[in-house]
């Protein structure tokens, strides 16, 4: 299993799936660094009183965010925070959001932001004030939500998403896959990746290798890039693990 997350996430995951019996090795198709200019994060920081929901996009977006809490600063009583998934609201907690204030994509849901949404969609929007944390770039599906119900959507970035520049064991690692592609099995958990791997390697033949994708639109990517066979499995180790117990079955063409 080759695990395509940002290297911090990438190695938690290996190890995860090590500890399952999985064989993984990391090969992160995304760095990860910091907004160019941190003000604008630490100024938000003053704004959390008046704002009715934040909406943190990945692990990455709550741990770049927590990084420029000013001095005294804390988490408003009650304000809550929107997770996409297990990693963000992990995140969420160990930053010391109160678990109540975590809302969440309901168990077994691999469309995160509909899920989220389907839990708070009944709720009063109109004239409210909603932060959505986030890289550079990303979906805009659940913002247009609030902007659709009266919300008032500001974006920050906290953070910025690069193609990576492999080094010699990544590089080697990729060779390998390349030559061996029914030996390994790609995990993917942005369409990003798939565009990066298309970079890293323009040439590559991908017609026999297999893919995992944690939602149908990266699985629909990987398929594009020319992947034989992809499945999509929900974004958490155990549904991997039990994925490959179950000897690659999920795989479709």
């Amino acid at each position: 299993m080759i695990v395509t997350r940002p290297r911090a996430q990438a190695l938690a995951w290996v190890r995860a799936l090590l500890d399952s019996g999985v064989d993984a090795q990391a090969l992160p198709l995304i760095d990860i660094t910091p907004a160019p200019d941190p003000v604008p994060v630490r100024q938000a920081w003053g704004e959390l009183p008046g704002l009715a929901f934040v909406m943190f996009v990945s692990a990455n977006a709550v741990e770049h965010f927590f990084a420029q809490c000013p001095a005294g600063a804390s988490w408003p009583a009650g304000l809550r925070a929107g997770s996409t998934g297990q990693g963000t609201t992990a995140a969420l907690r160990a930053c010391g959001v109160p678990d109540e204030d975590i809302v969440r994509p309901a168990p077994g849901q691999t469309s995160e932001s509909e899920s989220l949404w389907a839990q708070i969609s009944h709720q009063p929007w109109q004239g409210r004030r909603v932060l959505v944390v986030r890289g550079e770039e990303g979906r805009h599906w659940l913002a247009q939500q609030f902007q659709a119900a009266g919300a008032a959507v500001v974006f920050l970035v906290a953070y910025q998403r690069h193609r990576p520049q492999l080094d010699a064991a990544g590089e080697v690692l990729l060779a390998q896959a390349l030559a061996a592609p029914r030996g390994h099995v790609w995990l993917f958990s942005s369409s990003e990746a798939v565009g990066h791997l298309r970079a890293l390697a323009p040439h590559g033949d991908w017609a026999h290798s297999q893919a995992l994708g944690t939602h149908a639109r990266i699985a629909q990517a990987a398929r594009a890039l020319g992947f034989a066979q992809v499945a999509v499995v929900e974004p958490h180790v155990q549904a991997v693990a039990a994925w490959v117990a179950q000897g690659a079955q999920g795989a479709a063409p």
